[in-house]
């Protein structure tokens, strides 16, 4: 009995070694160890990555050549990028969960195995005392008396109990040999996938798109200015607040600021939470708190260059607080620009004066008696919050459900509901307008915020207690020499 057993532990620790090696190395082997593709200079894990969106990746569309030369290009502001979807992902991840049923059959049969051998090994004594009475009876038949045919009896029926564990051996022994053909078709399995791969590792294929997607982004970069042709469904990063408030990330461009803040309501709010990164706001941690010295007014805040420009509470003053060192810097009356509910977007909220940002700098947008109430957009000196200059865009504020600004056009929805679309474009380069078309998603039907951050170049939205970004898709026009 004992040399059976021996071979059949020595086989079952085998099998235990080889599939403990397989699930430590397998994954390591074929890039599964848990590397995730993210896009370059957002967080890591989002909701996994800042804008993660299954169903969309880098997209570049380009036309016909133009008569004068030009070639005439859409890009698509990119989002995530990923490798998970690939097949032989998916028949490595396949792979993965064979060797994980393996591993736990053989963790089964390994302590069953340790258990019956104990019991065999506790009968063993009692096999060799009932051997050597059988021998004395074999030679001499005279001293097999009942007494002693009795104690022979209750012997054999002590050992019965051995009779379903010898069975379960074999049971066993059958269980090896499927699983010894399991680790065969897995090896032939690994070994075609690793061939179809050809000589790179996936986890170099996984640097080589980050790399990819990092030059197609500098790229983008490049491409300057455009004009705003779509923007793609909503992504909700977080439910939060109340109805009605604000958040954003500086729009500074350059910059490696990753802070979020947050300004819950539109009106005698002081507090303002700083959370570290995205993934901190997502979900809640890591943040600080500043406490304005003056309330604000409306939803139309912004972020610059490390200070939240914002309008002081019943009044047309605009406030620049410097968050580093928790101080206003400045604050300064906008001329004639109407307040406290005068010349609101169709909302209300007081929503009379909203700064923004774009790639050419600061602006506010708001309405005087002297334009009838209509939309008046003013550059701003971040310094000193003196208007630079101002254009009359003759479009009703309160008709508006809200507004945002690209390269210095000037983009106006029709409504703050669901149903809205963006339908009026004021050009301040060459102080023209145009009515426009551009499908808008309200997912959660009263928009209170939105603002266009020129740095990464999406739209940052509040939406009924809903924080939700969206995509745009700019125009651009790029000369034959690679010049813009």
């Amino acid at each position: 009995m004992t040399v059976p057993l021996l071979k059949i532990g020595a086989v079952l620790s085998t099998m235990a070694m080889v599939t403990n090696w397989m699930s430590q190395t397998l994954p390591s082997l074929v890039g599964l160890n848990g590397t995730a593709v993210s896009r370059a200079g957002t967080s890591e894990k989002i909701v996994s990555t800042l804008f993660q969106s299954p169903d969309e990746g880098w997209q570049v569309y380009t036309s016909a050549q133009a008569p004068d030369g030009k070639c005439l290009c859409t890009a698509v502001i990119p989002v995530q990028g990923s490798c998970s979807r690939d097949l032989r992902s998916h028949q490595l991840r396949q792979l993965m969960e064979k060797v994980q049923n393996i591993s736990q059959s053989m963790e089964v049969l390994d302590l069953r195995t340790y258990r019956d051998l104990q019991y065999v090994r506790n009968t063993e004594a009692l096999m060799k005392g009932l051997d050597s009475r059988l021998k004395v009876a074999a030679e001499s038949q005279k001293s097999l008396n009942a007494k002693s045919f009795q104690e022979l009896k209750d012997k054999m029926t002590e050992l019965l109990p051995l009779m379903p564990v010898l069975d379960q051996y074999k049971s066993d022994t059958r269980l090896i040999v499927h699983l010894k053909e399991e680790v065969r078709n897995l090896s032939g399995s690994l070994l075609a996938i690793q061939e179809e791969m050809g000589a790179y590792d996936y986890e170099e294929l996984q640097q080589r798109v980050l790399m990819l997607e990092a030059r197609l982004h500098a790229c983008m970069q490049k491409l300057g200015c455009g004009k705003l042709t779509g923007v793609s469904n909503p992504i909700t990063i977080r439910a939060s607040g109340s109805r009605f408030g604000s958040w954003m990330t500086d729009t500074m461009t350059p910059s490696a600021d990753t802070r979020v803040w947050y300004m819950d309501g539109y009106y005698k709010g002081r507090r303002v939470l700083e959370f570290r990164t995205m993934n901190d706001f997502v979900t809640g941690q890591n943040f600080v708190q500043h406490l304005l010295p003056h309330p604000w007014a409306g939803t139309g805040h912004v972020v610059y260059n490390g200070s939240l420009y914002y309008n002081k509470y019943q009044s047309n003053i605009a406030v620049k607080y410097h968050f580093r060192s928790r101080s206003v810097l400045v604050q300064r009356s906008l001329p004639g620009a109407g307040y406290n509910n005068t010349f609101p977007y169709s909302w209300g909220g007081f929503s009379d004066i909203d700064f923004m940002v774009d790639e050419n700098g600061l602006w506010a947008v708001y309405t005087t008696n002297q334009n009838a109430g209509n939309i008046v957009v003013s550059r701003m000196d971040p310094q000193t919050l003196e208007v630079l200059r101002s254009w009359d865009t003759g479009y009703p504020k309160r008709s508006a459900g809200e507004s945002f600004i690209i390269c210095g056009t000037l983009y106006v929805t029709n409504s703050h509901l669901a149903g809205a679309k963006i339908y009026f474009a004021y050009y301040t380069n060459t102080s023209s307008y145009e009515y426009t078309d551009i499908p808008f998603h309200n997912q959660y039907s009263h928009i209170s915020m939105l603002d266009y951050n020129p740095r990464e170049r999406v739209l940052y939205t509040w939406n009924n207690g809903h924080q939700v970004i969206y995509n745009v898709t700019l125009f651009h026009v790029i000369k034959t020499s690679g010049e813009l």
